[in-house]
């Protein structure tokens, strides 16, 4: 095959449009034309293929044995044939017989298209994988390219790739548009039967610890650490931070100057409530400060079960505590690990005394 540059600006085109290296496809191009060398002539796979990505060419040598006389033309070649190519040929000689790839049969052709067609396949599954093997728990902005009418879904553009986002991982206060740029967080990376599977979500908890790492910098650089966040997406969040230098306070480094920080992290969340609570190494301590922003006059640890404990509140706290329907309570035991029994001061004898 000479001056077959068309072959190899095709190559390019696909490595500039899909990102598809040119290396990898003339990987595939050769085993394709090795395939089709087998099928054409009689199982002879023994062939040579000679590339100039530079020149635009390449020619296909099959070698065959050098016989006295041929009983099989797939895999033999008449010492009279042979000198014509190479006059020192010898009996039981190889040589390299130039191929005419238009002979190649009908089904050798279909053959090889089909195998160039799974290595694009292929090239774009490996690409898919690395475009998002790399940003695997990270959070990416992404164009968004279509919107289904029927169930709201999203096709998303990332880098090169797509990825689809469902219903159910946008948050119930998103209104996306197709143009529109929006963030999103890489939650895995599966190898399926039909190509590499890329879970995404704006729902899961690690967007906000992702959204505070690049809002704040003091978490960044690890001086203050998240310890936890409890969400319940689009509604009411709750993050607890500890400064690991006594001269930084965590809160006021999440929230910013002028609340900056924090409010950056809510536009971007369409408004989504974020409660920042102090960790503390008192169980007490950390369980009351979980429950703002109502106020906790005791929190007593159960004896029996170290994993309940009650909250005492004052009476007029008790709905604030509680929260709608339930919302605050139930983000703070997520957050602390603690089932919390919120019960009002005049149920408490010992604090009404």
């Amino acid at each position: 095959m000479k001056n077959n540059k068309e072959i190899f600006e095709a190559l390019a085109l696909l490595e500039k449009e899909r990102g598809i290296e040119m290396s990898f496809m003339l990987d595939k191009i050769k085993k394709a034309i090795i395939t089709a060398c087998k099928s054409s002539y009689n199982g002879n796979d023994h062939a040579i293929i000679s590339m100039n990505e530079n020149k635009g060419t390449f020619d296909v040598y099959l070698q065959k044995t050098v016989v006295a006389a041929v009983n099989d033309p797939g895999h033999e070649i008449s010492l009279v044939e042979a000198r014509k190519i190479d006059p020192n040929a010898k009996i039981d000689e190889t040589v390299s017989v130039k191929l005419n790839t238009k002979e190649f049969g009908r089904i050798a052709a279909q053959t090889a298209r089909n195998i160039i067609r799974q290595g694009i396949r292929d090239g774009e599954r490996e690409l898919v994988l690395k475009e998002f093997e790399g940003k695997k728990q990270e959070l990416v902005t992404a164009t968004v390219e279509k919107i289904d009418p029927r169930n709201g879904s999203a096709s998303l553009k990332i880098g090169k790739s797509e990825a689809f986002l469902p219903k159910n991982e946008q948050l119930p206060s998103d209104n996306i548009h197709e143009g529109d740029h929006i963030k999103v967080y890489i939650v895995d990376v599966k190898e399926g039967d039909k190509g590499p599977h890329v879970l995404i979500s704006r729902t899961h908890p690690d967007v906000i610890k992702r959204m505070f790492e690049a809002e704040v910098p003091e978490i960044y650089d690890g001086t203050v650490e998240i310890k936890n966040v409890a969400r319940e997406a689009g509604s009411r969040t709750k993050i607890s931070v500890k400064s690991r230098d006594k001269n930084v306070d965590a809160i006021g480094a999440c929230i910013g100057p002028k609340g900056a920080r924090i409010s950056n992290i809510i536009r971007e969340l369409n408004g989504e409530k974020i409660d920042i609570i102090e960790y503390n190494e008192d169980p007490c301590k950390f369980i009351a400060a979980s429950l703002a922003p109502a106020e906790v006059l005791k929190v007593e640890m159960n004896n029996s079960n170290k994993d309940m404990c009650r909250a005492i509140v004052p009476n007029n706290q008790l709905s604030l505590a509680i929260g709608n329907k339930g919302q605050n309570a139930r983000l703070a035991a997520k957050l602390t690990g603690f089932k919390i029994d919120i019960k009002p001061e005049n149920e408490i004898p010992e604090i009404v005394e």
